[in-house]
């Protein structure tokens, strides 16, 4: 499909920069496709109200790390600034990571991140540039391994805001608590599961009460997630993998919610990647431990979600077109316009908005 037909115009004034507060506070728009899409204004905390007893929430529990780095090119000439932001690990000391500016590397180039480390031994942190990739990708080999470089990152890492946030002001400590959901616990995502950034204690209390269950799923998200479809046609366009993981009794659970009756809710787009990519032809979640790299667009049939919850996406990108095949475009692209023109905030600190599948 063209890519153009995923294109909208976003008011600058739409972003939000900060998240809602309270958390489930922020506006839930309900979509719901046919003859006559309809949609509903909402709130988040209503969520229980809007699904029934049975239904199965996904969670993505995975934890942001401080992936974004800044350093310094050394022993060459001239030391020129360098920003990195880690995206998948490759093993105990390597990292892929998008780097700025990417032509003043060279394979072989030793990146400097920092030059006093908050507890002693760990000195500065060094990096190798071990090889250069397309669209500022490189592979870069760090001097510490496992725990210890785990360490080093976060102490002097920032938590890699999106670029359309980083962009309009920096990281700062409030960014360390509020662009981490509740159920953070696998350290590994370079970028938050954001639809869950808007859950509560409270509301996950009010949802047990309705008999709606919540089960926990991991997939680390990648910095590829930040990067538009640049090609002029979807089918020219490379996802970056991810590794996730589904275990036995989450899926047997799922499985067995669904047999009874319930439905299966993602939130949030990682979540139902997740779930696809684990899903057999019946539809039914299998264990799931690996690299997935769906794409997915309109024309897919959705094997394991039954509804979706979710934030409003870039222009452009995978997830509104993810959103797409799920809702159907021509109602996504009403939907969205409703949401600009009634002043709902987009991306990963905004509003969200529970879908419901096209038929």
């Amino acid at each position: 499909m063209l890519t153009s037909l995923f294109d909208f115009d976003l008011p600058p004034e739409r972003i939000a920069l900060r998240p809602a507060s309270p958390r489930d506070s922020a506006r839930l728009m309900v979509v719901r496709p046919g003859a006559t899409p309809e949609t509903e204004d909402r709130i988040v905390r209503d969520l229980p109200d809007l699904l029934r007893a049975g239904d199965a929430l996904v969670v993505n529990d995975t934890k942001v790390i401080p992936a974004r780095l800044f350093g310094r090119r050394i022993g060459r000439g001239e030391e020129p600034r360098i920003e990195a932001t880690l995206h998948k690990r490759l093993d105990g000391s390597r990292w892929l990571a998008f780097v700025k500016p990417a032509k003043r590397l060279q394979e072989g180039d030793i990146v400097r991140f920092g030059d006093e480390g908050k507890v002693c031994f760990l000195g500065q942190l060094d990096a190798s540039v071990e090889r250069k990739g397309e669209a500022g990708e490189v592979t870069l080999s760090f001097a510490f391994h496992g725990a210890v470089l785990d360490q080093a990152i976060a102490e002097r890492g920032e938590m890699p805001l999106p670029p359309y946030i980083a962009g309009k002001r920096k990281a700062d400590d409030r960014d360390a608590t509020d662009y981490q959901t509740m159920f953070a616990h696998e350290e590994g995502s370079v970028a938050a599961p954001t639809a869950a950034l808007h859950f509560t204690p409270e509301l996950v209390s009010r949802l047990q009460a309705a008999g709606e269950t919540l089960h926990k799923v991991t997939l680390h998200v990648g910095a590829g997630t930040f990067l538009p479809v640049k090609a002029d046609d979807t089918a020219g366009h490379r996802m970056h993998s991810e590794w996730g993981e589904i275990d036995e009794a989450t899926a047997s659970a799922l499985n067995a919610a669904r047999a009874s009756g319930g439905r299966i809710v993602p939130v949030g787009t990682t979540a139902l990647r997740l779930l696809e990519s684990a899903a057999d032809a019946e539809g039914r979640v299998q264990p799931f431990r690996g690299e997935t790299d769906i794409f997915i667009t309109p024309g897919y049939r959705f094997r394991a979600a039954d509804l979706l919850m979710t934030n409003f996406h870039l222009p452009r990108s995978t997830l509104f077109m993810l959103v797409a095949a799920f809702s159907g475009l021509e109602t996504m692209q009403r939907a969205y316009a409703q949401a600009i023109a009634t002043g709902y905030r987009f991306y990963s600190y905004g509003d969200a908005c529970l879908l419901h599948p096209a038929r």
